[in-house]
């Protein structure tokens, strides 16, 4: 079993910074890629920043606000998020795009619980 823990959320006020964490614990053998999505009330879950070996990826809208990064050593992600704005206010999920056991199971996606941040204007 595998699991994703988010932490780091909460309410802040325009401008201000949050920095998340999700840390993947259980039998993960390798992990390929990791990222945060967010999903907003009455919309769509939409990708916000992925990482893998070869690079990081952001949509448009938190470029030059967030940075993400990660810990392999500890299976960790992390997303941190400055000059955050109202439209910032989602649910953010942690995933995984892991190997469990051993070099010959499939990759799986792996979701975390989801974590609230809220931005006050």
């Amino acid at each position: 079993q595998v699991q994703l823990v988010e932490s780091g959320g909460g309410l802040v006020q325009a401008g201000g910074s949050l920095r998340l964490s999700c840390v993947g614990s259980g039998s993960i053998f390798s992990i390929n890629s990791m990222g945060w999505y967010r999903q907003a009330p009455g919309k769509q879950r939409e990708m916000v920043a992925t990482i893998t070996s070869g690079g990081t990826n952001y949509v448009d809208s938190v470029k030059d606000r967030f940075t993400i990064s990660r810990d392999n050593a500890k299976n960790t992600v992390y997303l941190q998020m400055n000059s955050l704005k109202p439209e910032d206010t989602a649910v953010y999920y942690c995933y995984a795009y892991l190997q469990r056991y051993s070099s010959g199971s499939p990759y799986v996606n792996v979701w975390g619980q989801g974590t609230q941040v809220t931005v006050s204007s």
